[in-house]
C-alpha cells in the first residue's frame, strides 16, 4: 500500500505540478472543437463563469486564488474545451512509464479524477484532486486512495479490486525493474494487506478499516510525506 502512495506522489511531482500535463491536453482539444454545439455551449459557459468558479474552487481546495488563476490559464490555453478524455490521459501515462504498460492504471486513476463520471476530466476535477494529493491532510489523501481502490464505487474495497489496482501498478512500473518483480508479487502483496485491513473478516474493506490500518502502518505514513511541498 505504501508503494501505491509513493507512486501517486511520484506522478504528482512529474506531471501535475508541471505544464507537461497541460501540454498533452492539446491532442484532445481539436476533437472536442469538432463536436456538437452542446460541447461548445459547455466551453462558453465555463469561460463565462470563470471568476465565480475560481472563488468556489478556492473554497474547495488549498490553492490560493493566484495559484488557481495560473493553473486555469494554463489549462484553458492548452485545453480550450475544458475537458481531458481518457485516451489523452492514457497517452500521458505511457510517456512517463515507457518501461511498462500504464494503460490499466491510467484508466483507474482517470476514474478517480472524473468526479461526475461523465467520461472526461474538467479543470474543476483536476484541481480538486491535485489539491488533495499535494496539500491534503493524511486522512484526505487516504480517502482519495480509497476511492481509487473502490473501482465500482460501492463504498467497499474487495480483494479482487485491490488486486486489479496492484497488478496495474506492477504492470506500469515494468517487468524489467531492479530488483526484478516476481509474477506472484502483486497477489502476495494484496493478500498481506487485505488480511490486515479486513478486521472483521467479512470479505470487504470499509473506509474506516482502510484509514485506520493505513494510519498505523509506518511505511504508508512515511510515503505520505512525499506529497508535501511539491509546489
Amino acid at each position: 500500500m505504501g508503494s501505491v502512495m509513493a507512486t501517486l506522489s511520484l506522478e504528482a511531482r512529474r506531471r501535475f505540478s508541471r505544464p507537461s500535463f497541460l501540454a498533452d491536453c492539446r491532442h484532445s482539444t481539436a476533437r472536442y472543437h469538432r463536436s456538437d454545439s452542446s460541447d461548445s455551449d459547455l466551453e462558453l459557459s465555463t469561460v463565462r463563469h470563470q471568476p465565480e468558479g475560481l472563488e468556489q474552487l478556492q473554497a474547495q481546495t488549498k490553492f490560493t486564488k493566484k495559484e488557481l488563476q495560473s493553473l486555469y490559464r494554463g489549462f484553458k490555453n492548452e485545453c480550450p474545451s475544458g475537458l481531458v478524455d481518457e485516451e489523452t490521459f492514457k497517452t500521458i501515462y505511457s510517456q512517463f512509464f515507457p518501461q511498462g504498460d500504464a494503460t490499466t492504471y491510467a484508466h483507474f486513476l482517470f476514474n478517480a479524477f472524473d468526479l461526475d463520471r461523465n467520461g472526461s476530466i474538467r479543470f474543476e476535477d483536476f484541481v480538486i484532486g491535485l489539491s488533495v494529493l499535494l496539500r491534503g491532510t493524511v486522512t484526505e489523501k487516504l480517502n482519495w486512495a480509497f476511492n481509487l481502490y473502490d473501482i465500482n464505487k460501492d463504498g467497499y474495497i474487495t480483494k479482487e479490486e485491490m488486486l486489479l489496482i496492484m497488478k496495474s501498478i506492477y504492470d506500469m512500473m515494468g517487468r524489467y525493474t531492479y530488483p526484478s518483480v516476481r509474477d506472484e508479487a502483486p497477489s502476495e502483496h494484496v493478500e498481506k494487506f487485505f488480511q490486515k485491513m479486513d478486521r472483521n473478516r467479512d470479505g470487504v474493506v470499509t473506509i474506516e478499516e482502510f484509514i485506520e490500518t493505513c494510519q498505523k502502518d509506518e511505511n504508508i505514513m512515511n510515503s505520505m510525506q512525499l506529497f508535501e511541498n511539491v509546489i
